[in-house]
């Protein structure tokens, strides 16, 4: 089985919202689905859709998830052009990847980077992130979505709070293990925006 390396596409730069747009409503045409269909999917407001598609807003890992879900493909297709495995080709051993060569996103409170998106049948979606936030106020609401969620602190101290009042302050090199479907915001709590390593299961 060989060790597989993913695509060189120009994704040593952060994919912007329009081009995410573009690519979502180009999924959901796929499968001749409405913005309505897919807001009853998803659980996500109809105009929220609407914006996301337009390159108006911001989207949360919550909702790209729950995206995914809905129109049933892999959390990569959204940020880039994905191709199928070719059947006739044993799986890959393993996948390198580096961060400059991972699809990015950056939102308000998050610059994050999807790692090993290429990797075929993945029952994990592992990420980069640099958390920009600082203030719980700086989000419309807490994140939520199926499955658990590990990280490691790379770099700097940060807070993880819960929506049930719970929080946990975690410095350089220290972990946390959650489930995800409690509502969560990562805070930075150091001078410099804390870098994390994130591998999310279940629903992703």
């Amino acid at each position: 089985m060989p060790i597989i390396r993913p695509p060189s596409p120009a994704s040593n730069i952060l994919a912007d919202r329009t081009s995410l747009g573009v690519r979502l409503r180009g999924l959901r045409r796929g499968r001749s689905m409405t913005l309505k269909e897919l807001s009853a999917l998803t659980g996500v407001a109809l105009s929220t859709l609407s914006k996301m598609e337009l390159g108006q807003v911001s989207i949360s890992y919550a909702k790209f998830a729950a995206v995914a879900r809905a129109l049933e493909v892999d959390i990569a297709h959204l940020f880039g052009p994905v191709n199928a495995p070719d059947s006739n080709s044993p799986p890959p051993t393993a996948m390198r990847c580096t961060l400059a060569e991972s699809p990015g996103y950056l939102t308000g409170t998050y610059d994050y980077k999807l790692l090993a998106g290429h990797y075929p049948q993945r029952s994990m979606t592992p990420m980069y992130g640099r958390i920009l936030a600082r203030d719980a106020a700086e989000f419309d609401d807490y994140m939520r979505h199926a499955g658990q969620e590990f990280l490691v602190v790379l770099e700097g101290e940060l807070e993880i709070r819960f929506e049930n009042g719970e929080s946990l302050v975690l410095a350089r090199h220290e972990t946390a293990y959650f489930d995800s479907g409690v509502g969560h915001i990562y805070l930075s709590r150091s001078a410099q925006p804390a870098e994390i390593m994130v591998v999310m299961t279940g629903g992703a």
